[in-house]
Formats: C-alpha cells, structure tokens, sequence
C-alpha cells in the first residue's frame, strides 16, 4: 500500500509540474483524495498547477488569511475562492492541454453523485452546482439571482493578474456572505494592509489539522494554500468551524537579543534614557507582567530609525488620517467648538462664589446661641471662588491592529477632544497602546502643558498588533499621579478584550497568555487601583457587543459603549462636565 501511494504522489506530482511547467514548484498531491476519487484529485492537482502557471498562488493565500485575520469567515471564503480561481484557468487550460476537459467533467459527475445532498444546504453549494451542470449540459437558465453570480464569476476568465481574482473574492465575500464587513472590519485596502507581525501573532492552531498543532502563522498558510484549489463542497458543517485562540511564542536567547531592535525599527527610537526606562520596568513589570517590557516613544515619524516599510506605511496613514480630516473639517470645527462650549459653561458654574461657614469672615447671629453650648466654632460666612482648572485629564487610546478598521474616525474624535481640553485650559496628555512581541509601547502625542499646536501630531495614529490593557493602564498612571491638580481623570478608549501573546523567554516565569478572564481580571484590578488613589476612570468601549460583560467587569458602572466612534467625543464631553459639576 505505501508503495502504491508513493507511485500515485509521483505521478500526481509530474502531472502538477507538466501544467505549470516548472519542475521547481511545491507540489502537494492529494493521494488520499486518488484513491477516494482519481478523477477528482487529477483535477485539483491540474488546478494546482495551472493557477501558478498564470497567477501568484502565495499573493491570494496571504490575502485570505488577512481577510480570515480580520474575522472573515473561513469556509465561506474559501468557497468563494476556489469557484473563482476555478473561473480563471479552468477554461484557459482546457484549450491548452485537450484531456483536461474530460478529466473535468468526470470529476464534476462525481461531486454530483456523492456530495450533491450537502452542497445544496447552502447558497454557495448551489451555485457551484449550477457552475458544474452548465459544464456538463451546456449553458442553462437560472433564476436571476443565480445568474448574477454566475456572470460575475465569468469576469475571471479574463483575468490577467492575481489582483484581479482578489478584488472579485473580496467584492463577492462582502456582498454574498457579510455585507458589513467593510464596515464594521475594513476595506480591501485595510485587509491587505494588515502585516506579517500582526499575523504571526495570532495562533492559528484551531485552524490547523491535527499534525501541523505544533505550528502557527506558517503551517496555517501553507493550509489555506493547499485548500484552495480543491474541488469539493464549498463550505464545511457547523461542528467544523472554529474561532481564534492565542498561545505562548517561543523565542531563542538570539531572537530575545533581536526583540528590541525590532520595537525600534517599527515604533521609533524611545525618548528615554537607558537608566529611566530601566527604572520603570524594574517598578511596574511585575506580577502578571513579569516577563514583559515597556516601550515609551513619541512614534517613527518623530524618532525613526532608519527608512524601512513601516515609515512608509505611518506616512501614509498619517497622510490619510489628514485627508479625512479635511474631507470632514467643517463637522469637525463644529464639534470642537459644541464641546468647548459645554466645558467653558461647566467652569464658569466651577468659578462663580458661593458662600461657605466658616471659622472666620462675617458674623452669623443666628449661630451665636453654639458659643458655649457646641465646639463648633464656625460663626461666620465666608465668600469663596471655585477653582475652576483644578482638573487633569489622561486620555489612553487602545492602538492594537483590532482598531485599524476606525483608526481614521479615532483620529478625529481624539482631535475634537484635544483641541476643546486646549482651548479651555484644562491640562491633558493623549497616548496610545498596543503590545509588540514582549513590549508594551505607550505612544506619545501630546503632553499635559504644550501647546494647542501639539495636537496636530494625533495624526500620526496607527494601528498594530495587540493590547495589554493592564500594563497600559498602569504604566500611564505614573504621570497622572505625579500631577499637583485635586481633581484627575483618566478615559481609556478600548475594544473591552484585552489581548497579548506572551514569549516564553529562556529561563522566563512562564506567566499564562494574556486574554479572557486572566487579561480582564487584572485590567479590572488596575482600573480599582486607581479610583482608590481618587482618579476617575471612564471606559469607552467600541468593541463588538458579546464583549460588553468583560467591559462591565473592567469599569463597572463607569463606562460607555458606544456603536459609533463619532460619539466618543460627545461622550467624553458629557463625562468630563459630570465629574466637574459633581466636584463642585
């Protein structure tokens, strides 16, 4: 038997490398799938070669598994892709090479005969059989609907290049499949965006078969890359459909000298010295984030190390962020200017004089009968001013790769925030965090005393990575406790799931991964720990709704969730005007 298998691989293998013409390809037959069905693995291994005969097979792999990284659905999609890599060489390499059109069609009859039941479950299974049938019986009518699709597809036999068969997968997903994914996970620019680091990550074990668990980013692609040019149903039962889950990353003691040096080149260079950034890991990585490091910048576009991708892509975002604020000044103004409006009003309530018993000022008659009679030596009425610019404000923007899909719309609304705090005089300092490898990095845009043209440098906000929440928090509390004003407050935009894949280093205390209940306990903890040195916390939250009890468990009765990014400021408005009228 194995040497029976070994002959089929071989023959499989020769087969894959005479279609694509290039002897130096990975082929990867199907010999299981031979001998189940040869006409059906004959086919797949056609496809297989044919597909890198004309296009670049590892350019769409990488784009379906960002768009699966941003939560597109991995069997639906797959579905797509398979019907139009089909679309594009099936034809093209049936006039090329005679017998694959009969190898086709048997293979088509197959499917037919055994797997027709399960295919007609779903609305993709039922346009592959109608693709298979018009095949077989010639071109027939199909309802509307049907036809569509089907016109659509055909596009693809003219496709010239592998952008072409991505554009029409992602234009097909989002309106067949998830017509808000555009919306509510981002675009195909943003799908393609995504980078190696934020996929490498992720683990992608519930994706992977059982003999590739030991792997992650690598063997998942490899996966998806195998899985695309197969010929079968479209989509697979409900019991086989799985969802993202996190693990620890091992590192050498080579790759953990190599860590920082990667910060740098993505972050820029910090703007600490040695012996400071030494201190605050010493003081604040403990506990639960023993084995991690924290990362204070004022971003690449400020402080790069050298020219490389991700300057690039920052100058481009920052370029698009500004765009959009241009696209939408006139509303943006207009919310600065409502926002400040509200805060001058609650100050100006802050500032008027309120008479106040006191031990000295103007004698009461009416408290005199208390001499003698009471300790209480307070006889007096004395006029006091409020003051009105006690307050500090802290404002902690959650930047993992989980906002890049708002990240222009945070931008505006941190802006509104940033321009209304100046222009009322009330100090505030605005910093982002996500968590790259082992470090925490806290970006800096703006400090508690600059000046209003400090704010312009929110535009550099990008997105990456994941989040440690607790660490972030902990971290930026330092400067806010520091602060001499009665009143500080701290507003912590945030998708509620703290997330962080830990790296075992050698040697390391091997603390658990950073998310669920582990991540939102400790969140919560530091989240109380300050509220008990008297700083108001307010959570923001913009995650999906299933995450609103981990919200819940974070802050407690103060936080907000909001469907709509462009509330934030108004929410942040009405909360900063509670705590100044509920201080007063």
């Amino acid at each position: 038997m194995e040497e029976r298998q070994l002959e089929i691989a071989n023959r499989m293998k020769n087969l894959i490398w005479t279609v694509c013409g290039d002897y130096s390809m990975e082929a990867k037959p199907d010999v299981d799938g031979f001998l189940r069905c040869k006409y059906l693995a004959l086919y797949d291994g056609i496809k297989q070669g044919a597909f890198a005969k004309y296009f670049d097979k590892e350019q769409l792999s990488l784009y379906l598994v960002k768009k699966v990284y941003l939560q597109a659905r991995e069997e639906p999609l797959l579905g797509i892709a398979r019907l139009c890599m089909e679309e594009s060489v099936g034809k093209r390499i049936s006039r090329e090479r005679k017998g694959v059109d009969s190898i086709r069609k048997k293979a088509y009859e197959y499917l037919l005969d055994h797997e027709l039941h399960q295919m007609t479950r779903s609305e993709l299974g039922r346009l592959q059989i109608a693709l298979m049938r018009n095949c077989l019986m010639g071109e027939q009518q199909q309802e509307q609907r049907l036809q569509e699709r089907i016109d659509s597809l055909k596009e693809l036999q003219q496709a010239n290049t592998t952008m072409e068969i991505i554009r029409k997968i992602d234009e097909c997903y989002n309106e067949w499949v998830d017509p808000k994914f555009e919306t509510m996970h981002g675009s195909l620019e943003q799908v393609l965006a995504v980078t190696l680091e934020e996929l490498t990550e992720y683990n992608w074990r519930d994706f992977l078969t059982e003999e590739m668990y030991e792997e992650n980013f690598a063997a998942y692609l490899e996966q998806m890359s195998e899985q695309m040019t197969a010929t079968g149903g479209v989509e697979s039962s409900d019991e086989q459909k799985k969802t993202f889950r996190r693990q620890v990353i091992r590192v050498s003691e080579e790759e953990l000298k190599k860590v920082y040096t990667y910060v740098e080149l993505n972050f820029g260079k910090t703007y600490l010295n040695p012996l400071e950034e030494k201190k605050l890991n010493y003081q604040l990585c403990r506990g639960v984030h023993g084995d991690c490091g924290l990362y204070f910048t004022d971003g690449i576009l400020e402080r790069p190390v050298k020219r490389n991708y991700q300057l690039e892509y920052a100058k481009k975002q920052r370029e698009k962020n500004k765009y959009v604020y241009y696209d939408n000044h006139r509303v943006v103004k207009h919310n600065i200017q409502i926002l400040t409006d509200i805060l001058k009003k609650a100050m100006a309530m802050r500032m008027e004089s309120c008479d106040i018993i006191a031990d000295r000022g103007v004698l009461r008659p009416e408290r005199l009968w208390r001499v003698g009679r009471s300790r209480d030596a307070r006889l007096f009425t004395r006029t006091e001013k409020q003051d009105g610019n006690a307050f500090v404000v802290d404002l902690l923007i959650d930047a993992s790769g989980s906002q890049r899909v708002r990240q222009e719309k945070v931008v505006l609304q941190a802006y509104i925030i940033m321009e209304a705090l100046s222009r009322v005089g009330i100090p505030h300092r605005v910093m982002s965090f996500c968590t790259f490898w082992d470090h925490t990095i806290l970006q800096r845009f703006r400090e508690y005393d600059e000046d209003a043209s400090a704010n312009e440098r929110i535009f550099s906000f990008t997105t990456s990575s994941n989040n440690r929440d607790g660490l972030a928090i902990r971290a930026a509390s330092l400067g806010l406790l520091e602060r001499e004003e009665d009143h500080k407050i701290m507003i912590i935009l945030s998708d509620g799931r703290p997330y962080d894949v830990i790296l075992n280093r050698p040697n390391a205390r091997n603390p658990l991964p950073y998310q669920g209940e582990y991540a939102v306990k400790d969140t919560g903890l530091e989240v109380r720990r300050l509220r008990n040195y008297g700083i108001s916390v307010l959570g923001v939250f913009v995650g999906e709704e299933k995450e609103l009890e981990a919200e819940k468990k974070i802050f407690g009765k103060d936080f907000a969730y909001i469907r709509d990014i462009s509330n934030f400021s108004k929410i942040v408005g009405r909360y900063l005007t509670k705590q100044m009228e509920e201080n007063n």
